[in-house]
Formats: structure tokens, C-alpha cells, sequence
């Protein structure tokens, strides 16, 4: 009985608002602009395009981690030009009675400067696989499962909590395999600067402290490039994304909404779950993981496998974005790539504040 009236609880949860996908270019000619537009975009985002050193060549995994940030840059373009042109055309959801009290004038400023950094990031980004001889990433069309401004920027502060802690990693294998693209790791570090920024707006806009922890969460490649596959039309990408050297793991469905206190979290996922030899995985804040048991039994409904698992956030959770993940382990893995390797299902993302 539990279980079956779960099936009501989290259809909100697991359908998503359908809508017209979105499709480049965008007015100002991205992600093709021309010398004047580029010279707008540039003005509107407050600074220009790095002139700093290209590598001539990149080391394998370098060419994967960045077309994953090129890939993500793009999708973030889409996104906050699309929350633009809802906020700037009134579209019901919307309009000012839905963005009170923020000043529209203020707001569409903002999020005319985001959606103008984050073009260059994509230039930018590409301009990198361009110098080493690698082909650029073009866009694909994208769908995003919010249908009003509430929506949409609880959706903008979690893909950025996941962008905060990818580009980490990216420096770190920048930095350690021997490449070129060793020079490149402070331009990271000021991207993940100006991602920082805009985070807390959108945790400011929500009216939430605007700097969610001391250390933020952490993650993995893989992690981030299975949730970007949530945004992105099926077989509309010109490079398909499998050809990314990158696994994208079956999705792990968070039934319950979270909070910040110790409590039973509800999961889904669309295939089989070993209560007694697999477990749910967390990595919040930068704490090692830690590994809680799948409560037995598990249950079968819909073609689904409903299961519980402890969410021991007072153990020293983090406020913001926790990562879970159903591993291949009952035991409490080392580090969050260890986690990826033996992920199963994931990532959950819970965002507790």
C-alpha cells in the first residue's frame, strides 16, 4: 500500500512539462556570431574572449573533458536564453506577478549578462578543441522540464551546483596528466569564479542564503554528463553524444523532496536493485562519500523499482546540492571517481538548503 500510493506521489516528480525544444542560432548569431555581434555579446558580458595561450595539442582526456564543459555551455546558453525570452515576452509563469518583488529591469539585466558569459564560455571552450585540432561542438536542440520562473531557477541553481563541481575536476586532470593544457587551468579557475556569482543570484533570488556551505559538492565527469542528457532531444545532436568517451548511467529518480535533517529519502529507478549487496552513495559538501544500506525489500510497480535509503544529512552534510548514487559496494568508497566507477544508477541530485 505504501508503495502503490507513491505512484500518485511522484508523478509530478517523474513527467515533465512538455514544450517546443529549443533551437540555435539566437538573435545575436550565436554560436556562429559575426565580428560586430561578437563585439555586443562581448559588451553584454562585461568583458572579452581570453587572448591568453591555446594548446596546440591535448592530451586524450582532456579533448573528453572539454567537449563535456562545451557541451554543457551550450545547453547553458539555450537555457538562460530561453528563461530571457520568457521573462523579457511574459510568457504565463512568467510575467512580473511571477518574478515580484525582483525589479524586471534588474532581472533582465542579469540574465542578459549570464546568457552573454556564457557564450563566450562556449567560444571559448571550443576555441580550445579548435587549437588542438579537434572539432568544435556544435549545439543540439534542447528541452527543459520547468514551466515557470519558480521552476526555472531552482533548475539554473542546480545545473550550476553540478558545473561547480566538474570544472574542479577538469583542473585537476589538466594539471596532473603532463599536457599542454596545464596553462589553461587559472582560465578554469575563472570560470568557476563567474559560475560562483551566478549561483548565488539564483540562491538570492529564491531568498536563500547566497553562499550555500563552506566547501561545496563535489563530482564527477560522468555524473555531470548523465544529467546533461535530461536536457538534451533525443538524437539531435550533430555530434552524438555517445561518442564521448564518458558512461551515462541508468538515472536515479529522487522521490522525496529532502530537507535538512536525518530522514528515509524514496527512489526509483527503471531496472533491478540487490538490496543487500548494493547501496545509495552520498557526496556533499567535500566530506569522503558515504554509503547507507537499501532498505530490503525493494518493490516492483510500473516498471519501475521503488526502494528507501537513509538521508543522514546531520552526519555533516553540506547545505546546497548532495549527490546519491546506487553503487556496487555496501562499503564506503574513497573518493567521488570511485563512486562513479561503481555507480549503477545516478546521479540523484538533492538540493537541501
Amino acid at each position: 500500500m505504501y508503495f502503490i500510493s507513491l505512484v500518485v506521489l511522484s508523478a509530478t516528480v517523474l513527467s515533465a512539462p512538455t514544450s517546443t525544444p529549443f533551437k540555435f542560432p539566437t538573435p545575436d548569431g550565436f554560436p556562429n556570431p559575426s565580428p560586430a555581434q561578437l563585439a555586443e555579446i562581448q559588451k553584454g558580458a562585461g568583458g572579452t574572449l581570453s587572448n591568453a595561450f591555446l594548446p596546440a595539442s591535448l592530451k586524450s582526456n582532456a579533448i573528453t573533458a572539454l567537449e563535456l564543459l562545451s557541451n554543457n555551455e551550450l545547453f547553458e546558453v539555450a537555457f538562460f536564453t530561453e528563461l530571457l525570452t520568457n521573462i523579457t515576452t511574459d510568457v504565463p509563469g512568467y510575467e512580473a506577478a511571477s518574478t515580484a518583488p525582483l525589479d524586471r529591469a534588474y532581472l533582465t539585466k542579469a540574465i542578459s549578462a549570464i546568457v552573454n558569459q556564457e557564450e563566450l564560455h562556449s567560444i571559448g571552450a571550443n576555441a580550445i578543441l579548435a587549437g588542438a585540432k579537434q572539432a568544435p561542438i556544435e549545439p543540439c536542440q534542447y528541452d527543459f522540464p520547468v514551466s515557470n520562473f519558480k521552476e526555472a531557477i531552482l533548475l539554473a541553481q542546480t545545473v550550476t551546483d553540478i558545473a561547480l563541481g566538474t570544472v574542479p575536476v577538469v583542473q585537476s586532470l589538466f594539471a596532473s596528466n603532463g599536457g599542454e593544457e596545464i596553462r589553461n587551468v587559472p582560465l578554469l579557475g575563472s570560470i568557476l569564479g563567474q559560475e560562483g556569482e551566478q549561483d548565488g543570484f539564483f540562491r538570492y533570488v529564491q531568498g536563500k542564503t547566497p553562499s550555500a556551505a563552506p566547501f561545496l559538492t563535489g563530482g564527477s565527469l560522468s555524473f555531470a554528463f548523465t544529467a546533461l542528457h535530461d536536457y538534451i532531444v533525443p538524437d539531435s545532436c550533430p555530434k552524438p553524444l555517445s561518442s564521448i568517451d564518458l558512461p551515462k548511467f541508468v538515472p536515479l529518480n529522487v522521490v522525496t523532496k529532502a530537507s535538512a535533517k536525518n530522514m528515509t529519502l524514496v527512489y526509483t529507478v527503471d531496472g533491478p536493485v540487490d538490496c543487500e549487496r548494493q547501496s545509495v552513495v552520498y557526496l556533499s559538501g567535500q566530506n569522503s562519500p558515504l554509503a547507507v544500506p537499501i532498505s530490503c525489500p525493494v518493490h516492483a510497480e510500473g516498471g519501475l523499482t521503488w526502494f528507501k535509503a537513509d538521508f543522514p544529512f546531520e552526519s555533516g552534510f553540506a547545505n546546497g546540492l548532495t549527490i546519491a548514487a546506487v553503487v556496487t559496494s555496501t562499503e564506503n568508497l574513497s573518493s567521488a571517481d570511485a563512486v562513479a566507477e561503481a555507480t549503477v544508477y545516478g546521479p540523484g541530485l538533492i538540493e537541501v538548503n
